[in-house]
């Protein structure tokens, strides 16, 4: 089962994984909330504006349609309180936000209902003033859709179609059971304001399934995030987008196993010493700048950086994805440092050497630690041998030695090899054939 699989059955079974994917699901569901709310918000008070200029200079053709029952203070009586209880819902959210708490389900539904009854009272308004037949065929029922519509940034199905039952229950009843006694409409028709609830009910439902889609958007693009960074974690401090996006795509194992890898150790020569007449910022500056220009050419030739290890790092070629040329990668890579740090040398008062070891062989690769803390890396001979040969570099004078194993992998493809014979190696009881390139 791929590193990709594994993470997404983490994620559903309440790992740690699945803890970071809710958290921010949440965020985003409720950053989403905030948009809404401004949204209303900022159409309650575009009406306010609008209805009350078209009185101020239509006041004749609005007394007309509300048969002279029309006063400014209805719209003040509605959008206003309705403007008020949103920007308590905004802080409500913001503050929940900030404790990193999500808001309870009975406080959504409860808000949906207060809000989606707005337009009910308006509604009941027209009807008051103009008579049921013409305040149902004007914009009252129209205002549910926008609470319909903007539910979609709910993200929750279930919500939005509340939203539409809601405005179609409330619609429905106030047709055909509110009548004022000045009123004389005829009887009201069940089956055709039936048919007008139902629709508005179907408008929730289909809100809410597009709120559900935009909810698995959000998700799949959380679930992307959180896999990145997943595979960031286990495989180093330092992966490659171009290695997250193929450990993604193929799956890779976490779980320990046997591997055939690359292992280069890397070091800076006198490094330590040159540094203690320059200033601690100086020191930073240097060598980041030496690291970004070696990891690039390492991301080229597809190998990571396991681990950084103050003025060096080890990398691996091979692990956690199979390279069948993990050799002649790392050795490639080896080469283009070496020419990279003298490009890098010429434009800097301060030259730094590095010290390359390359070995080729089996180790133990996987996610290695304790129940709190793991991480991916490679233990074995393999890596004993390698970080010895970089050692070894000092003594020579060299800044590239290979192992007898990546000499025999590479074949006729190092023709430059320069073979330093049998070579007493510290740890190792019998001596080791070395090689020399560059």
């Amino acid at each position: 089962m791929g590193a990709l699989a594994d993470l997404w059955r983490r994620t559903r079974s309440g790992s740690s994984v699945s803890a970071d994917f809710e958290h921010a699901l949440m965020r985003e569901v409720m950053a989403s909330e905030l948009l809404r709310v401004k949204a209303l918000i900022i159409t309650a008070a575009i009406l306010v504006v609008v209805i009350g200029t078209t009185y101020y200079f239509e006041e004749a053709a609005i007394e007309r349609l509300w048969r002279g029952g029309m006063r400014p203070i209805y719209i003040y009586e509605i959008l206003l309180p309705f403007i008020l209880f949103e920007l308590w819902v905004y802080t409500a959210i913001r503050r929940h936000m900030n404790k990193d708490r999500d808001l309870p389900i009975y406080r959504r539904y409860l808000g949906a209902l207060i809000e989606t009854s707005m337009p009910t009272v308006a509604l009941m308004l027209h009807i008051q003033n103009m008579g049921t037949i013409k305040a149902l065929g004007f914009v009252g029922p129209l205002a549910y859709c926008i609470f319909i519509v903007l539910s979609t940034l709910r993200l929750d199905f279930w919500l939005s179609a509340f939203t539409g039952l809601v405005a179609a229950v409330e619609m429905f009843c106030v047709a055909v059971f509110f009548h004022p006694p000045v009123a004389s409409d005829p009887v009201p028709d069940l089956y055709y304001h039936g048919a007008r609830s139902i629709l508005v009910l179907i408008l929730g439902v289909l809100a809410g399934a597009v709120g559900l889609q935009l909810r698995r958007s959000f998700a799949a693009s959380i679930r992307a995030a959180t896999a990145r960074d997943r595979i960031t974690d286990l495989f180093g401090q330092h992966v490659s987008p171009q290695v997250v996006e193929r450990l993604m795509a193929e799956g890779a194992s976490t779980q320990s196993d046997i591997r055939r890898v690359a292992v280069m150790f890397v070091d800076f020569r006198s490094f330590t010493a040159s540094a203690r007449s320059r200033s601690p910022q100086e020191v930073v500056d240097r060598l980041d700048g030496a690291f970004a220009v070696l990891v690039d050419v390492l991301d080229r030739h597809g190998g990571i950086v396991n681990k950084f290890l103050g003025d060096g790092f080890l990398a691996l070629f091979g692990a956690p994805l199979d390279a069948a040329d993990a050799a002649h990668r790392a050795v490639a890579a080896a080469r283009d440092m070496l020419v990279a740090m003298e490009r890098i040398n010429a434009g800097s008062d301060w030259k730094l050497r590095i010290g390359i070891g390359i070995h080729f062989g089996e180790v133990v690769a996987g996610n290695i630690g304790s129940p709190r803390r793991k991480e991916y890396t490679v233990i074995g001979d393999t890596v004993n041998f390698a970080s010895r040969l970089e050692a070894l570099n000092k003594d020579f004078g060299s800044q590239l030695l290979i192992s007898a194993a990546v000499r025999e992998a590479l074949g006729a493809d190092c023709g430059d090899a320069v073979p330093l014979g049998e070579v007493p190696i510290r740890g190792y009881e019998q001596p080791m054939t070395v090689w020399q390139l560059g």
